[in-house]
């Protein structure tokens, strides 16, 4: 079961077939670096958007997970999307694509004075890098766990 950490300079993608030792990807991707890379206004411009979505999916082609039925995070970034997008907070929390892709319509549209406008640009960028990565990956939801909780 694949295990994901959007960190601020790169995104680890841990998976665990089952048949040999757990393998662990580097992305070079990140919160912050995705941000700085990419992000040239706040909120960021279309075209930003876009070129940032272009880089993170062809760093994310690089993960062939071979069991999308489950993805896990402890990140406490995903826990706050989780929480803005309505979810409350639990120790274990199901964060579902459908809710990303609301969350990341918000922000985008806060490049035309939308509601999500004073988010920051590392916040839009961990919503990117989920989204590209669930969506590419196949996952339809991510489990959130507590970073105590020894059971994920």
């Amino acid at each position: 079961m694949p295990f994901l950490h959007i960190g601020e300079q790169q995104t680890t993608v841990a998976t665990d077939s089952g048949k040999a030792s757990p393998q662990t990807i580097l992305l070079e991707i990140g919160s912050q670096k995705t941000a700085a890379e990419h992000f040239r206004h706040h909120p960021p411009t279309f075209a930003e958007i876009e070129n940032a979505i272009a880089a993170v999916e062809d760093e994310i082609s690089r993960v062939k997970t071979t069991s999308p039925a489950a993805l896990f995070t402890r990140d406490e970034a995903i826990r706050r999307i989780a929480r803005i997008a309505g979810l409350e907070d639990q120790p274990q929390m199901t964060l579902s694509l459908d809710a990303v892709e609301r969350i990341f319509q918000h922000l985008a549209s806060a490049t035309h004075g939308g509601r999500m406008a004073s988010e920051s640009p590392g916040f839009f960028s961990t919503v990117l890098i989920l989204r590209e990565f669930m969506h590419h990956q196949q996952f339809s939801s991510i489990s959130i766990c507590s970073s105590d909780n020894s059971g994920a």
